[in-house]
């Protein structure tokens, strides 16, 4: 009775630990959607002392993420953990390693800001990457929702939304391109807003992996190298063969 007792108790605090690491994910998480939504605030904004805040607050992403990987190196010593459980540890590894480049892309986005404060706003001020970042920001947003909730299907809708941010991102690009063949005078500021573009391309890039790394945790199934269709087949092909047969 006491072996039981005290085997309960260890699985017991072996399941708090992988909680609240998930949950030290999360919180991570919010952290890099801030910063990318003040980022963007900045920019729009022509807010220097907010574009401030962004760069030193990468700072602090850096000390959750090694925090995090510190939590998940014990664990994996002390732990040895197999199956799912294994699967949660590695995915979070690589989670918090795309968080912490969402800030890394928040923090160069801030300081485009704080060169831009100095300068007269377009009159647009800055209207297509106000919306790309308001793409993007929702990708991280419903990315971490999927993780929390562990949900494949909803983490596959959001990855899918990334073609959607290539395109604007194109279209932006092409729209600068013009401007400064256009008007020569507006080279620096449409490069400027080019560097911005592409952060946020790329923070969509991370999005769309933290929703391949909750596909992982589930499934087990590694689809970084997959179309987004071929993904949405197989989860529907296995729902399908997970589904009790009719009268049965």
């Amino acid at each position: 009775m006491e072996k039981s007792d005290l085997s309960h108790h260890i699985h017991s605090r072996y399941n708090e630990e992988l909680e609240r690491v998930r949950t030290a994910v999360l919180q991570m998480g919010g952290v890099v959607e801030e910063q990318l939504n003040q980022a963007v605030a900045a920019l729009v904004q022509g807010d220097s002392r907010l574009g401030e805040q962004v760069v030193h607050g990468d700072a602090k992403v850096n000390a959750m993420e090694v925090a995090i990987d510190d939590d998940c190196n014990r664990i994996l010593a002390t732990r040895n953990p197999a199956a799912s459980d294994l699967r949660l540890i590695v995915a979070i590894i690589k989670t918090i390693t795309d968080l912490e480049r969402i800030g890394d892309e928040a923090e160069k986005i801030g300081y485009i800001a704080l060169r831009l404060a100095t300068v007269e706003r377009p009159t647009d001020r800055y209207r297509e990457i106000k919306h790309l970042g308001r793409l993007v920001g929702e990708m991280i947003h419903e990315a971490l929702d999927a993780f929390a909730r562990l949900d494949p299907e909803a983490a596959v809708a959001v990855a899918k939304k990334d073609r959607l941010v290539d395109e604007e991102y194109e279209a932006l690009q092409r729209q600068c391109i013009t401007f400064m063949m256009e008007d020569p005078r507006t080279i620096r500021r449409a490069l400027d807003v080019l560097w911005v573009a592409r952060a946020l391309e790329r923070i969509g890039d991370h999005a769309k992996n933290v929703c391949e790394y909750v596909v992982y945790m589930v499934h087990g199934k590694d689809i970084r190298h997959l179309s987004m269709e071929a993904v949405e087949q197989h989860l529907k092909t296995r729902a399908e063969r997970g589904r009790p047969t009719p009268g049965i």
